[in-house]
């Protein structure tokens, strides 16, 4: 099985300056309690997804209209049994923005193939990245329930 990193995108109608700062917003699309910012270099963030799960984030790359990297600085995922996997990964948002239509690539550097979590990352990044930042960014209102599998 190939170890490459997981990758999904989309194009929408949306600047990549209001693309960015909608992304760091991300109980706009994410469906997670968030506390912190996300937007600038070395700003600091948490995601909660429910019980004592929980991911440390910093951003290590914040470049308006073009790029947004959070690091996973620590986490906690009770549901697996490799509880910390995200940590040391790397969320990567790529904006390319073309007569005010904007692609995005989003790409999660070491989630690969091989991880224990990919079977269920692999559909639920898609769910979020593809369907809700994708509504998001074009409707306003993210959509938090995803498909059963």
């Amino acid at each position: 099985m190939e170890n490459k990193d997981f990758s999904c995108g989309f194009t929408a109608k949306i600047g990549a300056e209001e693309a960015f700062k909608m992304i760091a917003n991300l109980p706009g699309w994410w469906g997670v309690t968030f506390t912190g910012e996300a937007d600038k270099q070395n700003d600091k963030f948490t995601v909660k997804m429910g019980g004592d799960s929980f991911f440390h984030f910093s951003v290590t790359q914040a470049v308006p209209g073009k790029r947004l990297v959070w690091l996973v600085t620590d986490c906690h995922m009770p549901w697996f049994n490799h509880k910390t996997e995200w940590t040391d990964t790397q969320l990567v948002f790529d904006l390319q923005e073309n007569d005010g239509t904007t692609e995005v690539a989003f790409t999660h550097v070491g989630l690969t193939p091989n991880v224990e979590c990919y079977k269920d990352c692999k559909p639920g990044w898609t769910h979020w990245i593809t369907t809700s930042l994708h509504a998001y960014l074009t409707t306003g209102t993210g959509v938090f329930k995803q498909p059963k599998a």
